[in-house]
């Protein structure tokens, strides 16, 4: 082993149970798809050691142009009462200045903040939509049979590709808004 002195685990955090006191407590790209951050997030900072860290990046990107299309696509077709409940799958994550507010009393320090990471993706339109495959298309392509999948992924394609500029080398910009907290009890 690496770093004997650590001890990692992994489990769904919404029914943690571990005790602590925790020195680090990390939330990398997990939270925006568990709701109830009011009773969560002190849940967390109550289990860590005094000086301990709670260090949470969410993607903060649901209004942006490539999330929209999800929505607006799966309203639009012939699978919309399938993908009714896709557009709610995920929790709209509150302002920079709510989770300061509901932290603060909580812990010594707490820094909030938003950066917007531009991701060169070689292949224009197509490969945004390889990008979110693996997230934020999920709860639409999973109701869906092959051939609707398919359908849905050619319609989406087509309206990503008219709202994100193909570059002159056959990249895109993908741009993806991230909301980062540092939170120390």
């Amino acid at each position: 082993l690496r770093l004997p002195q650590i001890q990692f685990e992994v489990c769904g955090i919404e029914n943690w149970t571990g005790a602590g006191p925790f020195d680090v407590i990390l939330a990398n790209a997990v939270l925006h798809w568990v709701p109830d951050h009011a009773d969560l997030l002190p849940r967390l900072v109550g289990k860590l050691a005094t000086g301990g860290v709670l260090a949470i990046q969410m993607p903060d990107n649901l209004d942006s142009p490539a999330h929209r299309l999800m929505r607006q696509v799966a309203g639009d077709g012939p699978w919309a009462e399938k993908l009714a409940a896709a557009a709610n799958s995920r929790t709209a994550i509150a302002g920079a200045d709510w989770y300061y507010e509901l932290l603060r009393p909580l812990c010594g320090k707490v820094d909030v903040w938003r950066t917007t990471y531009h991701h060169p993706l070689s292949g224009g339109s197509s490969a945004i939509v390889e990008w979110f495959k693996g997230s934020g298309l999920r709860p639409f392509l999973e109701p869906l049979d092959e051939l609707e999948r398919e359908a849905y992924l050619r319609r989406y394609t087509t309206a990503v590709a008219c709202s994100h500029r193909t570059l002159p080398d056959g990249s895109v910009l993908l741009p993806f808004p991230r909301l980062f907290i540092v939170a120390i009890r």
